[in-house]
């Protein structure tokens, strides 16, 4: 049962801090994820953005969150790994995620973070002229032209953090 928009309040609040013009758009719970919402509501896998945040192994304790399109994979073994300065590094658990971000899987964005989070945005991100992003709960989506991320505190834009996927 799908009923009012339910957008985490400090995503809400970051999104007005940081000056972005935006669309909540409202998403049952139970279709939160990725494929099953890009399906659901007809938005296309290369308009929609994933944000997963990442953690080292060795060593422990460094962290952080990438935007990537739907459609691609990031590059957690090469270029994150790298620019992470540690020998191995996963997806966090969403354990660690809800620990670190608030936020539930199914609806993790690049929004409303701690400010000792980086935010790793692939440059492909900026090829659209809008996305959908998590909004900090299940019960929600963000809708924006994400070329307002350039120059935002945090948010470093990045060559080939991901793949695109491969054909064949």
């Amino acid at each position: 049962m799908l009923g009012a928009m339910a957008a985490d309040p400090l995503v809400l609040s970051d999104l007005r801090a940081k000056g972005i013009d935006y669309e909540e758009m409202a998403c049952d719970p139970d279709l939160a994820d990725t494929a099953q919402f890009c399906e659901a509501y007809g938005v296309p896998p290369e308009k929609s953005a994933n944000a997963i945040l990442v953690a080292s192994r060795k060593p422990e304790g460094r962290h952080a969150m990438c935007l990537v399109l739907a459609h691609t994979r990031l590059d957690v073994n090469g270029v994150v790994r790298r620019r992470l300065g540690a020998r191995k590094v996963s997806f966090a658990s969403a354990d660690l995620t809800r620990e670190l971000t608030g936020q539930e899987i199914g609806g993790v964005t690049v929004f409303g973070l701690g400010a000792d989070l980086p935010v790793w945005v692939d440059s492909a991100v900026l090829d659209n002229d809008w996305v959908v992003v998590g909004a900090g709960s299940r019960s929600a989506k963000i809708k924006f032209d994400p070329s307002q991320l350039v120059g935002l505190d945090g948010f470093e834009l990045v060559d080939a953090l991901a793949r695109a996927p491969e054909t064949g």
